[in-house]
């Protein structure tokens, strides 16, 4: 099963919620609090999102977090992999790529198609859109607090889903 570890989830939460209250800043005590998370990991995840020049800590009485590029500029691929490291759909697209069954394999080369797509598709997928797909049932002309945001602008329309949830 391909899945998130829950820092990167938490690190992608934190990103939507300092996007969706742009421009006033966030404590990770906030965040932490709001979502049930617990706050000495998250604290941790958000100084290395700080680090990677994700975000900018503001210290002082009014201090805590702001992003430190533009929502629609930050992907979800770029937070998995610096939360997470790179991503791999299987043993065989590591660093190394080679298993004992690398010369008789029938499926690397279609799982190597599928790996190169979902990433492409994390690529694709925005801190911004993120912001978008939350407010589908809000008006369309919603204009999100970061600045020059609009839920109707062509950039931030959300990726289309890949799979039907209920089918699953």
């Amino acid at each position: 099963m391909l899945k998130l570890t829950k820092k990167a989830d938490y690190g992608l939460i934190a990103l939507k919620h300092l996007a969706v209250n742009a421009p006033a800043s966030s404590s990770a005590k906030e965040i932490a609090e709001t979502y049930g998370i617990p706050a000495a990991l998250l604290s941790k995840i958000l100084q290395k999102l700080v680090k990677s020049g994700f975000l900018r800590s503001e210290h002082g009485t009014n201090g805590g977090y702001k992003l430190a590029r533009e929502a629609r500029e930050i992907t979800a691929y770029e937070v998995i992999r610096t939360i997470d490291g790179p991503i791999f759909l299987t043993a065989c697209f590591t660093e190394h790529g080679y298993c004992v069954h690398t010369d008789k394999c029938t499926v690397r080369d279609p799982l190597q198609k599928v790996h190169e797509g979902i990433l492409r598709l994390l690529a694709s997928i925005t801190i911004a859109d993120m912001c978008a797909d939350s407010s589908k049932g809000e008006s369309r002309n919603t204009e999100f607090k970061n600045s020059e945001f609009k839920a109707d602008d062509e950039s931030a329309k959300p990726a289309e889903r890949l799979y039907d949830l209920k089918t699953m």
